[in-house]
């Protein structure tokens, strides 16, 4: 194998571990968060990462803890929840990339599951010591609002986002 063939090959291989390892994060959210794993959703963000949903913005992983730890969302688990994303669409660039995906919110009542949410996400990641995290996840209601068709198109074609979405 030529030294140049060897390299393409290392390089493809680096790009699919990656993805893989941004896939598993993705994949995580819905099973950490629905078993109330604070801890461990917080460290999915950079320490200054932002989750902004339609109603609540969280401006960093202790935002992020509270969160999970909160009153609301503990009474939306206590009653039965559930978390969907994915499949993630993922474009790597160096030490950034980003993960476009669905969501689904599931809830029980009286013995039956109701979706109440769907959800266009939009993940913005780095690469860091301790492997890549979310510096920023975007989610917005799929309400019919052009802003969550936005945050899908922009994902998957990679054009830049609309302002205070970056």
């Amino acid at each position: 194998m030529t030294d140049d063939r060897l390299a393409a090959l290392e390089a493809r291989l680096a790009r699919l571990e990656d993805e893989q390892a941004i896939f598993q994060i993705v994949a995580s959210y819905g099973p950490l968060v629905d078993s109330g794993s604070a801890d461990e959703v917080a460290a999915m963000w950079t320490e200054d990462g932002v989750y902004d949903v339609d109603e609540m913005f969280m401006g960093d992983q202790a935002a992020i803890h509270d969160m999970v730890t909160g009153d609301l969302h503990q009474g939306l688990i206590g009653n039965g929840a559930a978390h969907f994303l994915g499949p993630a669409h993922v474009t790597v660039t160096g030490d950034t990339a980003r993960a476009i995906c669905h969501s689904i919110l599931l809830v029980h009542h009286k013995g039956k599951y109701f979706p109440v949410r769907a959800g266009a996400n939009l993940f913005h990641l780095v690469r860091t010591a301790d492997g890549w995290k979310v510096h920023h996840r975007t989610t917005r209601a799929l309400d019919g609002r052009a802003e969550a068709r936005t945050l899908l198109s922009s994902g998957v074609t990679g054009r830049d986002l609309p302002e205070g979405h970056q």
